[in-house]
């Protein structure tokens, strides 16, 4: 498949059995998304970075040890949260990690996850982009629900 036939945005959405303010709390505090990282690229996050407002900025360590920093661009609590790489005190390479919760009831929240990296113009960094597909993004979910519905 050639680059101009590789989507650059894609998504995946599951439903969870848990509220949409217990699931957002597993993904605004950085210290968890090692734990459901679907892409298996999160080492670590420090603790005490919970995101609160559009600006914040968090940092995570990569498996390959590599720090990034994340510039949240989007915010509305228990609702959405996006936020763009890069390396600290560096320009955002281009890409967008997106969730989206939409509470069904009380107690489900159908979660959407989307990795958009059209903006994305570093050469050395499409090849991760493009293996960054929705099944990944699937696994995200599924170990999301997983630590959400056992809370």
């Amino acid at each position: 498949m050639s680059d101009t036939e590789v989507p650059r945005v894609v998504s995946a959405s599951r439903d969870i059995a848990a509220g949409a303010a217990e699931i957002f709390e597993l993904i605004a505090d950085p210290a968890h998304q090692p734990r459901w990282d679907g892409n298996d690229n999160l080492a670590n996050a420090e603790a005490g970075q919970r995101v609160r407002r559009l600006g914040d900025i968090f940092t995570t360590t990569l498996t390959n040890g590599g720090v990034r920093a994340n510039y949240v661009v989007e915010f509305t609590e228990a609702r959405r949260i996006a936020w763009t790489p890069s390396i600290a005190g560096e320009r955002p390479f281009g890409q967008l990690w997106r969730w989206e919760l939409e509470p069904l009831d009380d107690t489900r929240t159908r979660v959407t996850h989307t990795y958009d990296w059209s903006r994305l113009t570093d050469p050395h960094r499409l090849e991760r982009a493009r293996a960054t597909t929705p099944e990944k993004l699937q696994a995200s979910l599924d170990r999301l629900a997983e630590l959400a519905e056992r809370r």
